[in-house]
């Protein structure tokens, strides 16, 4: 008969290592409960500011939930993740972090935002902009293969820091496992997050998790895959988008024009500051291909789902 685990919350890791001890080990058909941790450790709370950045220990960023071994797990087999249930505990935090982001050369200084999330639906970010609360886990993952003290940071075919927003409730995500027992671990949880997560922070927050794990025996894939329960904007699909675009030979250059586009707009057109714009684009802005067959000339899109905006104006 399945089983229902909680996870101790006192248990984290910051890197992925096949050395890292199981902290439960279950079967497939399990479920576990988790609260994980924001990506900051704790460092950042409801009442920090711009100035909490400059004291940030990047040793104990990324703090994963984990590992969970699943018995019979071995290299070749997938493991499906079904996620039952998430909400954030509380609050969260957004933030341009100076070197990082898709426009780090165009914002250079440091920039947080604290919110409280206690609403349940939405986060606040102006009084006429409300964008819903749409959780998932940043980072998912089996252990790699032969992993020794591996940053959590980039992610790979095994999964880890994908920061795949559509990863939320009633999605499956599927993973090729590496290693014995899989080594599962989670974290890095964002209350909401636009595709591209583009200043490289979403709404970061503590979180509550239910997953549910399925051992596929034998079923080869090659990098990680998922399915969703349905709309991939569901909360945001109803009231019609704004897109900019970046045209050229380079994917990331246009993106980063699409983006810079975008940030002009919001900034005049919502009359708010550059860098409050750049947040607001990093958490509910898709970041889109929509076309890469032509003559070496890709088009990127930036996306603004409307529905975020309690009051509509014109062009």
């Amino acid at each position: 008969m399945a089983k229902t685990h909680f996870f101790p919350n006192d248990k984290v890791h910051y890197t992925w290592d096949v050395a890292h001890e199981p902290v439960l080990r279950i079967q497939s058909g399990d479920t576990v409960i988790f609260e994980t941790r924001d990506v900051s450790d704790g460092q950042f709370g409801p009442s920090s500011t711009t100035e909490d950045v400059a004291n940030l220990d990047w040793n104990r960023v990324y703090p994963l939930a984990g590992p969970v071994y699943v018995e019979g797990a071995e290299a070749g087999d997938t493991l499906a993740v079904e996620v039952l249930n998430m909400h954030p505990l509380g609050w969260g935090w957004t933030a341009v972090l100076p070197g990082l982001g898709l426009l780090a050369e165009d914002f250079p200084n440091a920039y947080l935002r604290a919110f409280d999330l206690s609403d349940g639906k939405y986060i606040y970010f102006r009084d006429d902009i409300k964008i819903p609360i749409e959780p998932f886990f940043g980072t998912m993952g089996v252990c790699p293969k032969d992993a020794r003290s591996q940053s959590v940071m980039p992610p790979g075919v095994f999964g880890g820091n994908m920061d795949t927003r559509q990863l939320t409730i009633g999605t499956t995500l599927l993973l090729p496992v590496q290693v014995e027992g899989a080594l599962f671990s989670c974290g890095d949880a964002h209350a909401a997050q636009g595709d591209g997560e583009v200043c490289v922070t979403g709404l970061e927050c503590p979180m509550y998790a239910s997953l549910r794990f399925r051992l596929l025996k034998g079923r080869k894939i090659p990098a990680p895959q998922f399915e969703t329960s349905g709309a991939l904007t569901q909360k945001v699909n109803h009231a019609g988008f704004y897109g900019t675009t970046g045209v050229g030979p380079d994917l990331m250059a246009a993106a980063q024009d699409a983006l810079r586009a975008m940030v002009d707009h919001v900034s005049r057109k919502y009359e708010m500051s550059s860098e409050d714009a750049y947040l607001l684009a990093s958490l509910c802005v898709d970041l889109k291909i929509s076309e890469i067959v032509d003559a070496g000339q890709y088009v990127v899109s930036a996306l603004l789902p409307l529905a975020v905006f309690t009051r509509r104006s014109s062009l």
